[in-house]
């Protein structure tokens, strides 16, 4: 289902046939290296992951993370969206695109379109974010989309740190 559309995008919701996309997306080197490996090596363990996340987040929520392609392909190219996470108080805002897509514009585009979604259409009154503090070019979005650097946090058990950008409406 089509949930949002912009100049160059069209993002709808996650549905099991996109477990091939999703399995590639989730074991791409920089995937690993700033989001973590969530374990998913096979397509039936992506169809489950998207059950289990998105269509399940859709379902309680009325958001999820959505599938991001490009409107006149309707190619694949990345997701974006809001997540309620249990260790943050607030809605957080993601996104991963395939590395052949950045750089283009699209992780903004689409991120400002979720915003506005957030807020206008769940009436979300304050939606957070948080990176790797060395994944640089994820800052540089969540900056230009309006977000403000409000702390650093430590979410795992392993010593790590997150940073943590936040906006108010």
């Amino acid at each position: 289902m089509k949930v949002l559309e912009t100049e160059r995008l069209i993002l709808r919701t996650l549905n099991e046939d996109d477990a091939d996309f999703y399995l590639k997306l989730v074991t791409q080197p920089a995937w690993l290296r700033f989001i973590g490996d969530r374990g998913i090596r096979t397509v039936e363990a992506a169809r489950a992951a998207i059950l289990n996340g998105p269509m399940a987040a859709q379902e309680l929520y009325g958001f999820s993370f959505y599938m991001t392609e490009l409107k006149d392909e309707a190619l694949p190219i990345g997701i974006c969206g809001l997540i309620k996470r249990e260790t943050l108080p607030d809605v957080d805002i993601g996104y991963a695109f395939l590395p052949e897509f950045w750089g283009k514009g699209y992780a903004y585009e689409a991120a400002s379109a979720v915003l506005e979604h957030g807020k206008r259409t769940c009436g979300l009154q304050r939606i957070v974010a948080i990176t790797a503090p060395d994944n640089h070019q994820s800052i540089r979005v969540l900056e230009k989309i309006g977000l403000k650097f409000e702390k650093m946090l430590q979410l795992k058990d392993d010593g790590s740190e997150t940073k943590l950008f936040g906006s108010q409406f």
